[in-house]
């Protein structure tokens, strides 16, 4: 099957049941969005009452689709990634957006393991009775429509739409234009699952277009959708936190540290530095600042120089750093508040403990930063005192992902503190409603 096939597979049967029409090319672009709205919102109500089963088939049957199907979504992707070269795409964010047979093989069995977590929706989640005999539950049921709005990454559609579909929810994807073939590709394949689960294939859709446009149409979706989600970076991000008129769970920039306490073992110190930055530079869990104790500086940071310059890792420090290694360039006052993602690191001394608190707590963007040490209080103090969605001791920044906290997936990591923090999956894609059981009680 061509790449082509697959972007328009999915636009055959919704012919067939009379749906196209609100998409069609020449319509108008708030229309359009507005029938998706429309259709997720009825596909909602039937998902929230799905069995966990039904919802576990369509999870099942999309996984194998894309297994199937993985010749032409490789082809969707080499079309995206072409346009992206042509247009100057940057190493880090062209890593981003390639798909190869070991990142299919894992979205798919990221469907798979979404499927194997347990239900949640429908989990009472606190129950009591009052003295007057009733029974009141609280119960986890779906948000409803999500709409989900992100840039270059593909994988996204499949971990979006897997989490919203086992939480029952409905979801209006928005990927970047320079994914939109292989997204389009992936996004046949979930139809095609809730299509043989018998479910409807409008609970999971996208605006058939690249036009910009298209976002903001969704922002303003109040009587339709019920949560955005933005997936992306910091102009992204702020352009739907100052146009929605949905409520937002955001994702903002992952400006992440890993701090050398005076205490750390300097083989764990070197293994995790070189890790949490070079593993995936283009991940919001790559750490972009590395602070380290002035009085072990000397001993641990030529090694873990030496190997971030091996790697290809070009080194911005201060003046203590700089005079350790005559790779590292001058650090300027930017350098602490920029997510590079890419194979750029500053690094920095600091004083103590205190003084790296106090760079994390300006300069950080509450996502994820870890301490390495073996002084046990040192590490107690820096989990309680960091104020991010994640906080590590003697472990990469890097496991700032969903999967990596056995959730199957996630949509993102969350940096505010409503709703959700951190890693948002299927448990946290859920609300909850109040169960109240009486017997013929009356308020007097």
């Amino acid at each position: 099957m061509t790449a082509d096939a697959a972007l328009t597979q999915d636009a055959k049967p919704d012919q067939a049941q009379g749906t196209t029409d609100d998409l069609g090319a020449t319509g108008d672009l708030d229309e359009q969005v507005a029938a998706l709205g429309r259709r997720a919102k009825a596909a909602a109500a039937v998902l929230a009452q799905a069995p966990d089963e039904q919802k576990n088939r369509a999870l099942r049957a999309a996984a194998e689709a894309i297994r199937a199907d993985g010749e032409a979504i490789l082809a969707a992707n080499a079309r995206d990634l072409e346009a992206a070269r042509a247009r100057g795409m940057a190493g880090a964010l062209l890593d981003r957006l390639e798909l190869t047979p070991a990142r299919l093989e894992a979205m798919a069995a990221g469907l798979e393991q979404i499927a194997a977590l347990p239900d949640p929706v429908g989990r009472t989640l606190a129950e009591w009775q009052r003295p007057n005999g009733l029974t009141i539950a609280r119960v986890a049921v779906p948000l409803g429509v999500i709409g989900i709005i992100y840039e270059s990454r593909p994988n996204v559609t499949a971990d979006a739409g897997g989490l919203c579909l086992k939480a029952g929810n409905a979801a209006i994807l928005r990927g970047g234009s320079e994914s939109f073939h292989s997204s389009g590709a992936i996004l046949a394949c979930l139809q095609r699952g809730l299509a043989e689960a018998g479910l409807p294939r409008d609970a999971i859709q996208r605006p058939e277009t690249t036009d910009r446009a298209a976002v903001g149409h969704l922002l303003r979706l109040h009587e339709s959708v019920d949560v955005i989600v933005p997936r992306g970076g910091r102009g992204l991000i702020e352009r739907v936190m100052a146009e929605s008129r949905v409520p937002v769970l955001a994702h903002l920039d992952g400006l992440c540290h890993t701090y050398l306490h005076a205490g750390a073992d300097p083989a764990k110190a070197r293994a995790i530095a070189v890790n949490a930055k070079l593993r995936r530079v283009g991940i919001c869990g790559a750490t972009e600042t590395l602070l380290v104790d002035r009085a072990v500086a000397a001993d641990l940071l030529p090694p873990i120089l030496d190997d971030l310059a091996a790697g290809g890792c070009e080194l911005r420090g201060d003046a203590a750093v700089q005079a350790l290694d005559p790779r590292v360039v001058p650090a300027t006052e930017a350098d602490w508040d920029t997510e590079y993602l890419a194979p750029i690191l500053s690094v920095k001394t600091v004083e103590g403990l205190d003084e790296a608190l106090a760079h994390i707590a300006r300069h950080g963007s509450h996502h994820t930063d870890c301490i390495v040490t073996e002084d046990e209080a040192a590490a107690e103090r820096f989990l309680a005192e960091v104020d991010s969605a994640i906080v590590l001791h003697n472990a990469s920044t890097q496991f700032a992902d969903g999967g990596e906290f056995g959730m199957g997936a996630e949509i993102g990591i969350a940096t505010g503190r409503l709703h959700a923090r951190g890693p948002v999956g299927a448990e946290q894609l859920t609300s909850y409603k109040y169960r109240v059981r009486g017997s013929g009680q009356t308020r007097p």
